[in-house]
């Protein structure tokens, strides 16, 4: 069997009235033989099994799922969004609960190394539905290096002038460096003779510009629809997806159009309504 991104897509096709009636997002009834791996509350939700046959899917794609009651995107709890993750992150031990999984099923886990990002979004607003399946590059603008650094830089920008302090800038960049990697906030502190242990999570909160829910800046995702985003790069990368929806759909009419992120340009996007 082949398994991918758009064949997931499909699925979600397939069963798009299911998404009307569904209190919650994880309930829908996805397919399981297509997952190496389904987990709540943890990054990813969802992993597509990875496609040893077939050389135009890969599949081994991640998948996080977003459920809000409104046209905004829920906080990305602890994992800022990207596009793409290295799996070696994820799977850091073969007595992780995602590593049982997904060898379970089969799958030749570090064969596939880099994996795409894929967020499944549901936006309920009164009696109507957005449901977009759109790729993390959508919302990874800067990369996750930098907008941890300049973040802090605020921070730090902030200690100093509050205290009247100055450091050099041999200091300040030793100190920004330090704190540029999300790693050195998720592990758990442990403080002698303290009665609690520390750990500070990051969470990520999209901008108005990248609410890809907000009808205001992006009209053309419309109500009660279901739509797939793409990047888009380049014509070569549209006809290549343009083909793949064909190979896995058929002659299935979509409505297909290029909306523009407000800060990382183009975006091919296949939508029909629910």
């Amino acid at each position: 069997m082949t398994f991918s991104i758009f064949h997931f897509f499909k699925d979600l096709f397939d069963k798009k009235n299911s998404f009307l009636g569904l209190e919650k997002l994880d309930e829908f009834p996805f397919d399981k033989e297509m997952l190496s791996c389904k987990r709540a509350g943890q990054f990813p939700d969802l992993a597509i099994r990875i496609c040893k046959t077939n050389e135009l899917f890969s599949g081994g794609e991640l998948i996080e799922l977003k459920d809000s009651k409104s046209y905004t995107v829920s906080s990305f709890n602890s994992t800022i969004p990207t596009g793409q993750k290295d799996i070696r992150k994820l799977v850091k031990s073969d007595k992780t609960d995602i590593y049982q999984q997904m060898i379970s099923c089969g799958d030749n886990i570090f064969s596939l190394l880099e994996r795409e990002v894929f967020y499944l979004i549901r936006g309920q607003k009164q009696s109507k539905t957005k449901i977009v399946l759109v790729h993390g590059s959508f919302f990874e603008t800067v990369k996750v290096q930098d907008l941890i650094t300049n973040s802090f830089r605020q921070v730090l920008e902030e200690r100093l002038s509050k205290s009247n302090l100055e450091i050099d800038e041999k200091t300040r960049l030793i100190l920004e460096t330090l704190f540029s990697e999300q790693e050195s906030f998720s592990k758990v502190r442990n403080v002698e003779k303290a009665s609690v242990k520390l750990r500070f999570r990051i969470m990520t909160e999209v901008k108005a510009e990248g609410n890809i829910l907000n009808s205001a800046k992006y009209p053309q995702i419309l109500d009660n629809t279901l739509n797939f985003v793409l990047p888009s790069h380049s014509n070569d990368e549209d006809r290549l997806n343009f083909d793949k929806m064909k190979l896995v759909f058929g002659n299935e009419n979509f409505d297909n159009f290029h909306i523009r992120h407000h800060f990382n340009g183009n975006f091919l996007v296949f939508q029909i309504k629910l």
